[in-house]
Parts: C-alpha cells; sequence; structure tokens
C-alpha cells in the first residue's frame, strides 16, 4: 500500500532532505585525489548526528556505515573504506538520514581530479539527464511504469545499460516503501501517481551491460562486465502543482535540468 503523506508530514521530509543536501554539499568539497572513503562516511556521519538527526543507512540490515560509497564499476552499496581515490576515479555517494521521524535519502555521483575519460562523464550526464526526465513524469495522473520508461528509454538510446535489480521506491518514516520504482518499464501502466506522494527516485546507468553481481560482502553491487556506472538519487513530493524536490540544495545538484524538471 502507498502511504500518502500530509503536507505537514512533507514539511518534516524537506528538513531531513535539506540535512542530506547539505552533507552531499560538503562531500562534493572533500571529493579529491588522496581521500579515503571511510573519510568522507566520519564526515557524513557528524554531519547528521551533530543536526540531531541518526543514519538511515547504518544498521539498516546489518549494513555497517552512514554511506554507500560505490567507486567506478561499483553500482550501490559499496562499503566505505580507507582505499584513498585516484585521479581519474568516479565515485557514487548514497547518503540517507532519518529526523523527526522522516527519512531523507539522495545520491550523486561525482568525478575524482582532472583525469576522468570523457565517456565516463558522459555516463554522468546521461544518468543526471534521466533522472530530470524520472522527476518530470512525478506527475498527478501519470503513472509509475511512466518514470520507468523516461529513464530507459533515454539511457538505451544513449547505449547505456539500465540497472534492473535495484530500483526506486517510496520514502516515508520508513527507507522502503510502496511503491517500487523500476527504471525501466512501459507508460501508462502500473500505479497511479497522486498528491502526497513521496518517492526516491534513482536511475542507475552502467556503460556497458545492465548485468549486475553482489560482491562476497554481501552488499556490493557491481557491473558484470567491469564497466563504470552512475547512480543519481533525489526525493521527490508529488503536489497538485508537480514535483518538488525535498534533497534539492543548489549548490549539490546545479544541473539546470533538474530545476527546470521541478518547476
Amino acid at each position: 500500500m502507498i502511504i500518502g503523506k500530509s503536507r505537514r508530514e512533507i514539511e518534516k521530509m524537506r528538513a531531513v532532505g535539506q540535512l542530506v543536501g547539505r552533507v552531499h554539499q560538503e562531500l562534493r568539497r572533500l571529493i579529491k585525489p588522496g581521500v579515503t572513503t571511510i573519510e568522507l562516511d566520519r564526515v557524513a556521519e557528524k554531519m547528521i548526528r551533530d543536526a540531531g538527526a541518526v543514519p538511515a543507512f547504518k544498521g539498516y540490515h546489518g549494513f555497517p556505515f552512514t554511506l554507500c560509497t560505490s567507486v567506478n564499476e561499483e553500482v550501490v552499496h559499496g562499503f566505505p573504506s580507507k582505499r584513498e581515490l585516484k585521479d581519474g576515479d568516479i565515485i557514487s555517494i548514497d547518503c540517507g538520514a532519518i529526523l523527526g521521524g522522516y527519512v531523507g535519502d539522495a545520491a550523486k555521483t561525482h568525478p575524482v581530479g582532472n583525469s576522468v575519460p570523457k565517456e565516463w562523464l558522459r555516463l554522468i550526464s546521461v544518468t543526471e539527464e534521466c533522472l530530470a526526465r524520472a522527476i518530470d513524469q512525478c506527475r498527478v495522473g501519470k503513472r509509475v511504469g511512466d518514470i520507468g520508461y523516461a529513464v530507459q528509454s533515454y539511457a538505451e538510446a544513449q547505449g547505456m545499460g539500465v540497472v534492473r535489480n535495484f530500483v526506486g521506491h517510496g520514502v516515508g518514516r520508513k527507507m522502503h516503501e510502496d511503491p517500487q520504482i523500476p527504471n525501466y518499464g512501459q507508460p501508462g501502466t502500473k500505479e497511479k501517481i497522486r498528491a502526497g506522494y513521496v518517492f526516491a527516485v534513482e536511475p542507475m546507468i552502467n556503460l556497458g551491460t545492465q548485468e549486475t553481481k553482489i560482491l562476497k560482502d554481501g552488499w556490493t553491487v557491481v557491473t558484470l562486465d567491469g564497466k563504470p556506472s552512475a547512480h543519481v538519487e533525489h526525493t521527490v513530493a508529488i503536489t497538485e502543482d508537480g514535483p518538488e524536490l525535498l534533497t534539492y540544495i543548489e549548490e549539490f545538484a546545479p544541473e539546470q535540468a533538474l530545476v527546470e524538471a521541478a518547476g
């Protein structure tokens, strides 16, 4: 069952969403060659706890960290570690927090240094455009299948693979609520979108095959062909006036397409 939110509940979700956005803003400032992913994790946890919130991921089904840090061929759910980022890497950071009983969830993929291959930068750009197109479908009267089709049709037209084993989702008092929101599908299918729904919309796009596997740690998802992957996400409230990005902060996500999609 999809749980609609009142205006008061959406305001609470905006508060935690803005916190998550500020965490991402700070992490983007810190990302550079030589930084370890565990350093990023510690910064994120301190910011979240200093704001009176708690990390949404830490302890969730046993996940041991505040952030998911997924580098290069890692798709999602990567473990922070002493691994140092290198010039030419890309890193996807997924962060969630709980404040006032509600969850905020957002992800962003960043280039590291100045030597990232142009094809990898294009992967990030395509994934961000997929997110913008998905957000534009988060409107009253549309259907969940419209969101997935918007992502799939654009990504595949660019020759890229759409991850199918992991999906977006409703979000609220719990991190994962109904409905599931795949990044593929047919327009006009699945659940009808209504005002008050709040979705975590999160395209996961691979430079090569859509196929993935999970490493021995039981969490880290990687591309089967070893090519890089990108992941971007916002928490989006559906209102009568259109989609509202609760985790959007201009410095965190300056892409004009996202602003226009929520307009």
